[in-house]
């Protein structure tokens, strides 16, 4: 038994201004037949002992602390620029001024 009507998927496909021709109305009419029916195959496994997860393998954070250091001196983060003015970098201009 269908659960997912093709009259149902016209009338959201309409909801969100979504053309769909008489082919793709059938099509998605299947397929999102076979999703309800999976969520609920899965819906009939899962019990309250089991706890929910969002991923099968356990994670870890990989990033380093993020602890407040002293900032980089101007000076030193100029020194490599090929060009600098009042303390920038300066680079050259791209679009023209209004």
């Amino acid at each position: 038994m269908s659960t997912i009507s093709r009259e149902e998927v016209a009338r959201l496909a309409g909801l969100a201004r979504i053309d769909l021709t008489e082919p793709e109305l059938n099509r998605l009419a299947g397929e999102l037949d076979v999703i309800v029916e999976s969520v609920a195959r899965v819906s009939e496994v899962a019990t309250s002992d089991v706890p929910a997860t969002s991923h099968p393998l356990p994670l870890t954070n990989v990033f380093r602390e993020d602890v407040v250091e002293a900032a980089l001196p101007v000076e030193d983060a100029l020194a490599g620029a090929p060009s600098a003015e009042g303390g920038r970098f300066a680079v050259p201009q791209i679009l023209e001024e209004d």
